[in-house]
């Protein structure tokens, strides 16, 4: 069994990642409409994980959000989405009290993590996934993670001082992010996936009581009445070597090298190796081999996930 760097504990701040703002009376009855998660029930103390989708159902974004008062509500995703978001969220304001604004200039991001992070913040630590706590102004966001290993967001103002805790790379928490089976959609990856394809239901990302959003009768047809043939899963191989692993690349099946098996979603490296989300044929994980880019291409071995992957019901 392989066995991976897990033991990573402090705080990185995540340069990569921005933050959406929306203002006003209607701001969370707003997102409600838009994203695939219950905003209008969201309390104060409470994060939501969201899939934004197209008419479609095929996810534009992944986010998570959380109320920093009744009028207000924040939404991080990768910086590389921000604009496309922003615009396209901005379009179906319409004649809703709501104003959508980019507050990455205002407010730091950071990731927390280990025994060092839960330390650090002491009783404030949410215990709950998606449990949200106040420190010292700011607001922290308990994440999915590993058994072994916490994981938080930390939202403050971008002038405050570090958290008071060693300093991780954004690569090492990446790293952490993979092991917590934990994808997002980026630039590259933008409209390839509906949100059951990327295990968003699973991971608390999709509420199926809500009413409508855009996308949401090919969502809820996916969950009820289709047959969902691919899922995200977690691999490993050998990172150097000239190799160079990206969001959207092909995966290959050993038994159907004609046509791509799957597609990466999300990658990190750490110590010589590579770790891989990549949406997949569930078939193909039942014989043969995966491989990246080409039938001849590196092989790729499946690593358990934190979480059981269950079929829709």
């Amino acid at each position: 069994m392989t066995i991976f760097s897990t033991n990573i504990g402090g705080a990185a701040r995540l340069t990569q990642w921005g933050v959406i703002r929306a203002q006003g009376e209607e701001a969370a009855k707003f997102l409600h409409g838009q994203l695939t998660q219950d905003f209008a029930l969201l309390g104060l103390y409470e994060a939501r994980l969201a899939g934004f989708c197209s008419a479609k159902g095929r996810l534009l974004a992944t986010l998570i959000g959380w109320k920093t008062s009744e009028s207000e509500v924040l939404l991080a995703l990768p910086a590389e989405l921000l604009p496309a978001v922003l615009k396209r969220l901005s379009m179906f304001v319409m004649r809703a009290k709501c104003k959508l604004s980019d507050a990455s200039a205002e407010i730091g991001l950071w990731g927390l993590s280990g025994a060092e992070a839960q330390a650090w913040l002491g009783e404030a630590a949410p215990a709950q996934r998606w449990a949200c706590a106040d420190i010292a102004g700011a607001r922290v966001i308990r994440l999915p993670g590993l058994a072994s290993q916490a994981r938080f967001l930390l939202a403050q103002d971008a002038q405050a001082a570090a958290p008071a805790l060693p300093v991780i790379s954004e690569a090492d928490w990446h790293w952490l992010e993979l092991l917590s089976g934990q994808p997002w959609v980026l630039s590259a990856t933008s409209e390839q996936f509906v949100p059951q394809m990327l295990n968003l239901e699973l991971l608390g990302g999709v509420n199926f009581q809500k009413g409508c959003y855009p996308g949401q009768e090919v969502v809820a047809r996916m969950q009820y009445r289709g047959t969902l043939k691919r899922r995200t899963f977690l691999f490993e191989t050998e990172a150097g070597l000239g190799l160079e692993v990206l969001p959207g690349q092909e995966i290959f099946h050993s038994e159907d090298p004609g046509q791509p098996a799957g597609l990466v979603a999300n990658v990190a490296t750490k110590d010589g190796r590579a770790l891989l989300l990549a949406e997949t044929k569930i078939a193909a994980l039942a014989s043969g081999s995966l491989h990246l880019g080409s039938i001849d291409g590196h092989l790729l071995r499946p690593v358990a996930l934190p979480y059981e992957l269950t079929e829709p019901q």
